[in-house]
């Protein structure tokens, strides 16, 4: 990716800047290395991001209120209550991607993340942990800087495999952590990258 400036308003963005892409553009600027602590939120950003494998980012947002009405809005006890049956019959819902593991694994990922709750509090007590509670804010020039994965998403997603957790490779779970905040990569040229405190 490259930064865009094609939408009307004229800002840069890391993506989501070219007509039409007024979604990616939105997630960009309203979500994308924001700070998440609730475990709703972080269970659905999970999810989105091991859908998107094999896949572009823009249809996995388009697909966002179909995969919130498919698992009770990202309820953790009630997708880790779901049968197989129940699972199965949403490979007929065209509202989300409908590859079987994917599937399946939100079901584990909800049953992973019930017990870390249990050890851990929450699953955000769990995953900001591994930050020491702060964000990682990086200072890239452009994105051909930004890594596609880190020794701390590699741990990360080595620990997340451990419990059980599926499609939650190194690559993914750094997706993951930019998603939520963990760590912030808006590049020097974005508009959002004096939004945030730069440390």
């Amino acid at each position: 990716m490259s930064e865009q400036t094609n939408l009307p308003d004229g800002r840069v963005r890391c993506f989501g800047g070219r007509p039409g892409q007024d979604i990616l553009a939105a997630y960009h600027d309203n979500e994308w290395g924001v700070p998440v602590h609730d475990d709703r939120h972080l269970f659905e950003m999970l999810t989105l991001e091991g859908a998107q494998a094999g896949l572009s980012w823009e249809v996995v947002l388009r697909k966002r209120e179909g995969y919130r009405a498919a698992f009770h809005n990202f309820d953790v006890g009630a997708v880790a209550r779901l049968t197989d049956d129940a699972l199965e019959s949403l490979r007929a819902d065209p509202a989300i991607v409908r590859n079987r593991l994917k599937i399946f694994s939100t079901r584990a990922n909800a049953r992973a993340i019930l017990a870390l709750q249990d050890s851990h509090g929450s699953f955000s007590n769990y995953l900001w942990a591994f930050v020491d509670e702060t964000p990682v804010i990086n200072h890239f020039a452009s994105h051909a800087e930004v890594p596609a994965s880190t020794p701390l998403s590699d741990q990360l997603s080595k620990d997340l495999k451990k419990r059980g957790f599926g499609f939650v490779g190194t690559t993914i779970v750094y997706a993951f952590m930019q998603g939520i905040g963990m760590v912030n990569d808006h590049i020097a040229s974005c508009w959002c990258y004096h939004r945030s405190p730069r440390v």
